[in-house]
Formats: C-alpha cells, structure tokens, sequence
C-alpha cells in the first residue's frame, strides 16, 4: 500500500519561553497541534498559533540567490564560533536577512533541527538551495563535532565561488551588454530617423551619393522585416540553450570552443582550475577521502571536458594511482598545479598546496578580467562611435554636398 506524505504549512505563533518572555515566529508543521507539540518540546508555551496566509500575488518574496546562501553560512559560522547555540544561531541569523524568503527558509531549518533532526538532514530537504557537497560538509562536521570550523570552511568555499563566478560574469557580460545595446540604437536610427531623412530627400531631385543610399536600403529592409529579425534571434537564443541543455554534443561543442576563444578562453580555463583547486582543498581538508572528494569535484567543474577529466582521475585514484600521475595524464592542467599536488602528496599537506594554487588563479582571473575591461572600453566605444557615427554621416553627407554646390 502506497504511503501518503502530508503536506505541510507554515503557522505563526505567539507563545511565552521558560524565563516569561513574549516571543513569536514561524513554524512549519501538518497541523496546527502539531506546531503546538513542537513549541512545548523547544519550552515554549504556544497562545496563539495559525495558518500563514498566502500572499494575493506572486510567491511575496525575492528569489534566494547563492550569495544569501554565502551570507547565510557565513553569519551561522559566526554565531557558533561565538558560542551561540546552533538553533538560537538560526533566530539571530533570519532576523539579520534582507530577503524574506531567505529567513522563511532558515526558519524551516530551524524547525527541523529543533524537532531533533541533524543538521545536515534538515538542509538535504531543500537541494534547490544546498547541493550534495555542501550537505556531505555538514555532515562531515556533525559527525566529527567539528561543526563550527566546518561552517567557517564552507562560507570560505561559498564566498570564493561566487566571487568566482561573479568575475567570469562580468568578462563575459559587459561587451554583451554594450553589443545589445548599439544594436537596440542602431534599430532606433534605422527603423525611426532616418526614414524623416529620406522624405527630405526624396525633395532634392538628384542622385544621391551611393553610402546614403545603402543606409536608406538597410533602413527600409529593417522596417519591414524588424519583427521577423526579432523573432528570429529570439528563437535562435531559445533553441541554443535548449540544444546545448538537451544535447551533450552540442554542449561539449560549446565548451571547447569557449576554451579556444581569444582572451576569453584563458579567463574560463583559469576560473576552471582555480574551481577545481579550491573545491578539492575545502573537501580534502574537511576529511572527506580523495575518491569523495574527487566525485564532489566533478560536479563543480562547469566544463565537460573538464567533467570527464576529473572522472577519470578519480578512477585512476581508485586503481591506486597517485593523484599527481592521475592529474599528469590529463594533459589539461597547468605545471604549476601538477608540482603542487607532487609536494602536497609527499609533505602530506596537500590541502595546503591546493589553496595556494586556488588562491594564484582566482588573482589570475581577477587581473585577466581588468585587463580585458580595460581593453574593450576604447574598442567598444570606437565600434560604437563607427556605427552609429556612420549611420549620421551618411545622412547629412546629401546635404554637405548640396552646400558645396552651392
């Protein structure tokens, strides 16, 4: 016979703790006994407690992001190294949040916890927010009681990875954004002012010259096809995320070529190893073994190639293969990294090594994509100046040459 899971609801509740206080919060339970049952269990004395009401409009509440995940690890990490106990680490922490439904959700937490399950249990109920390797860290520190510090390595981890991501972001964002936008003003001049110019000159009577009147042919084109160009490149994005999600071909395609790219390539293959460095120092030191870690390390590649890479590595560690040789095979890690996982494996200190290593790519990536801003700024704004610029020249140009007939 099939079992029913019951479905659960957040309550808010007024009650009095065991020194006569007034408190009040949220609690997610079956039913409103339920949530009762569990506030006497924590030595609160329930007065009041009933069913959330549903916002009339959307979900009420700002989307979580992994930076209130950082931000969440790091303030709980802070609370305990304080000496705070962990379920009242989880009240201080949700009354700190900027976004509502990341309170909501550590107060989820804390109802889990509360109730008497694990920590890392209670998280691995929301893998939307925590995935595998961040659930595998906290029960790694329960189980050793090493929590705390085991916290403050996970916020280390969390907050280097999207400090990461957020430099690679911006590599690749800021000349997308200035591209869109010299096309959206490009449209504009096209499809609205220089029409104005060509009745002006349809009153001249003679020929004009022949840049004005490839820029008045592109203007008419994209007046009547605008709609079907939009759809088009719309599509075109649509169905290249899909293909790429659904096809691991293309997806492999894709990725090779962002390594190959100018400029751009070296900046994701360095964010790739300063990724993979990072990762496998915060599990190995965390005392997960190799082989785990390894497996945790694939998942975080962002780079099937690099995917497969880090798999086969961890086989060959499996076959007895020092991480080094195993690595050294590849043919797709730097020297650097490869002499410091050859001193970390002999000193024993490999963790270390490999946030040394960590730490000089994310620096790397860091200078790489101030460079390339750099760079791009005076490009950009001559590609800018030449078309937009152009676009203008070629429409007084007529009338430069009328007055110097004149």
């Amino acid at each position: 016979m099939a079992t029913v899971t019951a479905k659960t609801s957040v309550y808010t509740w007024k009650g009095v703790d065991r020194q006569g206080k007034t408190t009040s919060g949220e609690s997610q339970g079956v039913s409103q006994a339920m949530v009762k049952a569990q506030l006497r269990k924590q030595g609160i004395t329930p007065k009041a407690v009933k069913k959330k009401a549903k916002p009339l409009f959307g979900s009420g509440g700002k989307a979580i992001t992994p930076t209130d995940i950082s931000i969440f690890t790091r303030q709980l990490a802070t609370m305990m190294k304080a000496g705070v106990p962990l379920v009242q680490s989880f009240d201080i922490v949700a009354e700190g949040l900027d976004n509502p439904s990341m309170g909501e959700l550590v107060h989820q937490i804390k109802n889990e916890v509360a109730s008497g399950s694990g920590f890392a249990n209670a998280i691995s109920k929301h893998p939307k927010y925590f995935d595998e390797l961040f659930v595998n860290l906290v029960a790694s520190g329960e189980q050793s009681g090493t929590l705390e510090t085991m916290l403050q390595r996970i916020a280390t981890y969390k907050e280097k990875s999207e400090a990461l991501k957020a430099k690679i972001k911006k590599a690749l964002t800021y000349p997308i954004a200035v591209l869109v936008v010299a096309t959206i003003v490009t449209g504009i001049l096209l499809v609205k002012v220089i029409p104005t110019f060509a009745d002006t000159f349809q009153s001249f009577g003679s020929e004009l010259p022949a840049f004005t009147m490839m820029v008045l042919r592109l203007s008419e084109f994209v007046q009547e096809w605008w709609l079907i160009m939009v759809v088009a490149v719309i599509s075109a994005i649509f169905l290249f995320k899909e293909a790429r999600t659904r096809s691991a071909a293309v997806a492999l395609a894709v990725d090779k070529f962002m390594l190959k790219a100018p400029v751009i390539g070296d900046i994701i293959f360095q964010s790739i190893i300063a990724r993979f460095a990072r990762t496998l120092a915060t599990t190995f030191s965390a005392g997960v073994p190799l082989v785990d870690a390894l497996e945790a390390v694939s998942g975080t590649a962002g780079n099937i190639i690099y995917t497969r890479a880090i798999k086969k590595i961890r086989e060959d560690v499996m076959t007895g293969q020092q991480l080094f040789t195993s690595i050294r095979a590849t043919n797709l890690f730097p020297s650097m990294l490869l002499q410091m996982v050859a001193i970390g494996e002999q000193s024993g200190a490999l963790d270390d090594m490999l946030e040394k290593v960590a730490n000089h790519y994310e620096d790397a990536v860091d200078n790489a994509v101030d460079n390339l801003t750099a760079l791009l700024e005076p490009i950009i704004m001559s590609f800018l100046g030449v078309v937009v610029g152009g676009l203008m020249v070629a429409m007084y140009l007529p009338i430069f040459m009328m007055g110097a007939a004149v």
